[in-house]
């Protein structure tokens, strides 16, 4: 009697491994990658404005706004390491970008535009962090956020032309 018990132990414990191995083997094979690379984010087909020389002379001061597009360029690369248990720094980051705007700048328009920025900043940051995104919701969200940097990009050069048609004299 003692020998079928200790058998039917033997038994019981090598089928439980067996259980377990299939089933991690199963989930490493189902698990999708979701690294983001610099030639996914190249591939992605948006509209990029670059600031015009006189809006970076405007802006040369704004330390904030210099530390968002070298954020944005490591983005660009496919580093999204900034967004790891980084959430103090982010919060910084933003508040301190919207409460530095050179007086110049500090209008309505470019507000909104930084509220942008800041909505798909935290939104990227919360992709990143889920352990459930896809690669194509990573992409989403570089995205969206790589547009919005872009259209604050298009209002501060809109701003500063419209400054510099104000001193045209008009006949």
């Amino acid at each position: 009697m003692k020998l079928v018990y200790a058998l039917s132990l033997v038994f019981v414990l090598y089928s439980c491994k067996k259980e377990i191995s299939s089933t991690s083997e199963i989930e490493k094979q189902e698990l999708p990658t979701t690294a983001v690379t610099e030639s996914d984010v190249s591939k992605i087909q948006y509209t990029e404005f670059v600031l015009s020389q006189e809006s970076k002379a405007l802006i040369e001061n704004w330390t904030e706004y210099n530390q968002m597009q070298e954020q944005v360029g490591y983005i660009k690369k496919g580093d999204l390491s900034y967004f790891n248990d980084n959430e103090e720094a982010i919060t910084k980051l933003l508040k301190d970008l919207t409460k530095n705007i050179p007086d110049s700048l500090n209008n309505n328009t470019i507000l909104a535009r930084l509220k942008i920025v800041e909505t798909n900043m935290y939104k990227l940051e919360s992709l990143k962090r889920l352990s459930t995104s896809t690669k194509a919701e990573l992409l989403g969200g570089i995205k969206a956020l790589l547009v919005a940097v872009s259209n604050l990009d298009l209002q501060l050069n809109k701003i500063v032309e419209l400054k510099r048609n104000e001193n045209i004299p008009k006949p």
